[in-house]
């Protein structure tokens, strides 16, 4: 049976960061950065919009390259997360839980790279 990326689970799981994102970034002195705001906010995008590239080139190379390329943003995400929060934009406790969701999928992202190559 094909599965498209939106039945992915890492998909699902990037969505979940974006909407996440989007809104902490709606709160307090976040949403008055317009440019880290942006930064952040198509980092995360990113991650899954990479994800829905590779799997529609149609090779597992290439997708395995676009898996890189979501990992990479969304090892830029947990960055941004770190400055975020030494600017004080977002609480010490809502960090550790984006920076752990961040490293579960880099964890899926690395899961189906390796799969893609040894497949």
């Amino acid at each position: 049976m094909y599965r498209g990326f939106k039945d992915l689970d890492v998909t699902q799981k990037g969505r979940e960061l974006v909407k996440e994102i989007y809104l902490i970034t709606n709160e307090g002195n976040f949403k008055r950065d317009y440019a880290f705001k942006d930064q952040i906010r198509r980092a995360s995008i990113s991650i899954i919009s990479n994800i829905a590239e590779g799997k529609g080139r149609g090779s597992k190379k290439d997708f395995a390259k676009f898996l890189f390329i979501a990992r990479g943003s969304c090892t830029e995400v947990q960055a941004q997360l770190l400055i975020a929060g030494d600017l004080e934009y977002i609480q010490r406790t809502k960090y550790i839980e984006l920076a752990d969701k961040c490293e579960e999928i880099e964890k899926m992202l690395t899961g189906l790279t390796k799969h893609l190559i040894n497949y």
